[in-house]
Order: C-alpha cells, then structure tokens, then sequence
C-alpha cells in the first residue's frame, strides 16, 4: 500500500504542477511560467566556449616577463598561444556521416500521391534539407538546437510555411516541458526584436498543441495574445545531445600546451648564438665586411675559438606523446584520421570498402539514428499536419492516410556498379520481381515513372512483333524469311536473294531481343535488367 500511496502522490504533484503551470499563464506571470521550464543555457555557452578557438584555454597563457639581473623589469615576451580547431574538426565529419547525403523519404501508403507530392514540394521549398544540417551542426557545437516551421500568409493571401533554426549562439533561448514518460509538453522560444524608437524588446513565446501564447515584456508586466494553434501539433523538432568531442577536452587542451611551448622553443633556438673564447680571439670582423676574417692566436686552437650553439636534443618522447593524443582524441570521439594522405590511399577503394574504413564514424553515426530516427519521424508528422490543417486542407483527409518512411544515405553514395551487377544477378535468377529491381536500381529517380516506361516500351516491341511475325502462336521466325507474303508474289519478288538476306536478318535480331530472352526469363521478371537503367 506503501508504494501505490507514493505513486498517487507523484500523480498529484504532476497534475498540480501542471495546474499550477496552466494559472500561471492564466495570470500572465510569464516570469513564474519561465522557472518552471527547463533549459539548456549554461550547458550550450560552455560548449560554445570550447568550440570558438579564440576562447580555449591555451589563449590564457601568459606572456613571459623578462627582467635584468637585479629583478627590474624590461619586457613582455610574448609566448605562443596555439588553438587547435578539433572540436569543429570531430562535429563536421559526424555531421557527414549523418546528414551528407539528404534523407530518402519513401511513401508507404496507396492513395495519397497528392499529399506525398505537397510533402516533396513542402521539403524542397522550405529548403528542409540545408536546415536540417544546420541544426545537427548546431546541437554537435552547442548541445542544443530547434528547427521552427512557421506558417503564415504570403503576399497573396496564400498560406506558406518556413523554417527557422534557433540556437543559443545566434541569440535564440530554448526552454522546454516534459511529463515523466518524457514527452514533450511545450516548448518556448525567447528572442529580442528591435522595435519602435530602435530598442530591444524581448520576447517569449509559449507552444503547446492547441494554443500558441505570444508574450512580450513590457516596462511593467507581460502583454499574452493568445493564439489558436491550427497545425494542431507543437511546431518544432527539438535537437539535443552530447556535444560531439565530449570526453576528449582534457586531451585536446594538453595536445594544445605541448604545440605552443615546442614553438616558444623553436624560436628561442632558431637564431645561432656563437660562443667564442676570448682568449684564443685576436680580432672580430666588422658587422658590415664582405669577406669575414676572425684571427686566433694558435692555428691549432681554431676549433676552440668560435662555434655555434646549437639544439640537438630530438625529443623522441614529445613526438610520442602527441601521436598518441592525437590517435586517442580522434578514437575516443569516434573520429576517422581523414589526412591528405589518408585521403591519397582511399582513392582507389569501393564505396564498400570505404565504410570499413571509416568504421569508427560509422559506429557515431548508428548511435545518433537511435534519436534521429524519432526526429524524423515527428518531421514527417508535422509537416503532414500543417499540409492538411493549413496548406490545403482539401487534402487533409490524404494527409491522415499518408504513411512516409525514410532512410539515410551513405555518405560516399553506393558502388553503382556492384549495386547493378547484384539486380541483374537477381532478376536473371528469378528471386526478383521486375518492379522491385527498379525500386533498387541507385540510377532511378522516379520508380513510377520507369515502370511507365517500360510498359510502354514492352508493349511497342509486342506490337512490332505481331506486326513482323503475325500471330504469335502460328508463327515463327521462318515468318520473316519463307517469303509467303503474297504482296512479295505481286511484286515479283519473292525470289529476290537480297530480300531474302534481310528478311532473315530480321527475324534473327528480332527473335535475340525478344523471344530468347524471355524464354530465359522466369515469369517474375518479365522485363530485361538491362533495360533498368533510366532514360534521360
């Protein structure tokens, strides 16, 4: 009894937070409503930090103070301060890994080509694509990014739709609501607008499914114009994650400290210093003589007189140290080592072989589709929505039906080749219907439209066929060369040796292209693969 009384009591207090929350904005104490939201802030600015190489550590050090023999001071030296840019480096290359290729989106119910077509269209207009890499860039540097679909009226009264990325770093403040099946309640959006008299004003908009509340912040309270959400879903996919190098900062700030002071080296030593024994020395040269002479007391002392200083320490262990901070930075991020001459090796190789290469990427790249598979997914979903609810809305009921799948590409795309050789093989062995090898043939764009294509052209050849042959079940190849046509017995020609040759030139191509093959062909492919590929 214990347990479920603690149980109803966590209930309570989740309906009275919420009840709370809903007074809250009842009353217009945007304020209050602000606290009792979560955010990410202090989380996305130190991220930022670390991804500005301006504001990493190793710009904190100190320039050396240089002083005479009795303390006083003459100088600052300055000292070298030399950020590495892995961060960027580790989030661009999951980024690609993610997102290089856009995402396929497939329809996966009948009847609603009309809707999938608006969504296509919705896709490409809103330049969806370009944005989706924007926030995935964004939440890899910052932790957290949104991509916000607006719907308004254009110039001509027609509904639209846009997309804004928000972020911390260009001036955007995320809060969001969650219950404790870790659903997405609301989520707000805070930004300055320079309105009248050039001054900044804030804002704080509030988004649930049904109701959009619009708050500004005035000098004494908070203005709320409460809004009807028609979409009838919260119009924003939220972005979150680890920042993408998290775990290797301790290494990359060391790698950073052992390259500046290895440079402070180099330039104390770049300079020779000569050593001279002053007793062996008889003259110094002029600074400015063509022919430089130096004069030593005994000839047999030359060696002794003058040298130069030099550094001949080759710090082995320094060398080895950096190597193996830069193999663990990258390993422990799950980042490939893509240099000049890693790139020169990987010319040659498979898109196959290239993936096992890249194997550490790809092992990112399967742990972030465990989220963005579900981002997706509220994608597909919400743009449906505002299509039916908003767009057009004759096509709302298609909208309900549609049903869209989607898939990630390969970053360095499929190897074509191999891909054709396998649905050939398929085809041939009959394990593959003719439809299903254009579905997969990588050089189709349009799956319909190929299939239209191929009906067509099958259908011509049959004509042709019938018209050159006859019948089908009555005649042969010996049609195109026995000569009975009685059209050749009016014209006289139906000994003509010429005629003849072509006639059974004719019928021999005739009957390669069409009959033999499918005499081959199992009746599940009834097409040739080798008209798989698509016409321009």
């Amino acid at each position: 009894m214990m347990l479920f009384d603690l149980f109803r009591n966590y209930l309570n207090a989740l309906v009275g937070r919420n009840q709370e929350f809903e007074k809250l904005l009842a009353a217009k104490d945007i304020s209050a409503v602000k606290e009792r939201m979560d955010n990410r802030m202090d989380m996305a600015i130190a991220a930022l930090k670390e991804y500005e190489v301006t504001s990493h550590e190793i710009m904190k050090r100190e320039d050396k103070i240089i002083t005479d023999k009795k303390g006083n001071f003459i100088r600052l030296e300055p000292v070298w301060k030399l950020p590495i840019p892995y961060q960027v480096y580790i989030n661009e290359i999951a980024l690609v890994f993610l997102y290089g290729r856009p995402v396929k989106w497939t329809q996966q119910s009948t009847g609603t080509d009309r809707a999938f077509q608006k969504f296509q269209d919705v896709i490409e207009r809103t330049h969806f694509n370009s944005k989706l890499r924007q926030c995935k860039r964004i939440a890899g540097s910052e932790t957290e990014s949104a991509m916000l679909f607006r719907v308004f009226r254009d110039a001509n009264d027609a509904p639209d739709v846009q997309i804004r990325v928000l972020a911390k770093s260009k001036g955007d403040e995320i809060y969001t609501r969650w219950d404790q099946y870790e659903n997405l309640i609301s989520i707000a959006w805070g930004y300055y607008v320079r309105e009248q008299e050039n001054s900044l004003v804030y804002h704080f908009d509030i988004y649930t499914p049904n109701i959009i509340y619009r708050c500004t912040r005035k000098s004494i309270g908070w203005e709320v114009v409460e809004e009807v959400n028609f979409i009838g879903k919260i119009p924003l996919i939220l972005f979150q994650q680890d920042k993408e190098w998290n775990g290797v900062e301790t290494l990359i700030h060391r790698e950073e400290l052992i390259g500046s002071r290895t440079a402070d080296t180099n330039d104390y030593f770049a300079d020779p210093i000569a050593i001279m024994a002053a007793d062996l020395i008889k003259n110094l040269p002029e600074k400015k003589e063509a022919a430089k002479l130096l004069v030593t007391n005994d000839s047999e002392g030359v060696d002794k007189a003058a040298k130069y200083l030099t550094w001949d320490s080759a710090p082995e262990s320094k060398k080895q140290e950096i190597e193996w901070l830069q193999n663990h930075i990258l390993s422990k991020s799950f980042t490939p080592n893509i240099s000049l001459d890693t790139l020169k090796s990987l010319s040659n190789l498979s898109g196959k072989a290239l993936r096992t290469v890249m194997l550490l990427a790809d092992i990112k790249a399967a742990k972030h589709k465990e989220t963005h598979d579900e981002l997706l997914s509220r994608t597909s979903s919400l743009i449906t929505a505002i299509i039916g609810n908003v767009l057009d809305v004759h096509l709302k009921t298609e909208c309900e039906n549609l049903k869209i799948g989607h898939e990630f590409q390969e970053p360095f795309g499929d190897d074509i080749a191999e891909a054709l050789e396998n649905i050939i093989k398929s085809l041939d062995g009959g394990i593959m219907a003719t439809e299903t090898g254009v579905e997969l043939n990588p050089l189709v764009k349009d799956k319909k439209l190929e299939m239209e294509r191929l009906k067509a052209e099958e259908e011509e050849r049959a004509q042709k066929q019938q018209q050159i042959f006859g019948d089908i079940e009555g005649a042969g190849p010996q049609s195109a060369s026995d000569g009975d046509d009685p059209d050749d017995d009016e014209n006289g020609d139906e000994d003509d040796p010429k005629k003849k040759q072509q006639q059974k030139k004719l019928g021999s191509r005739w009957q390669k292209k069409h009959i033999l093959p499918t005499r081959k062909r199992k009746p599940s492919s009834a097409f040739s693969a080798q008209r798989l590929t698509p016409r321009k």
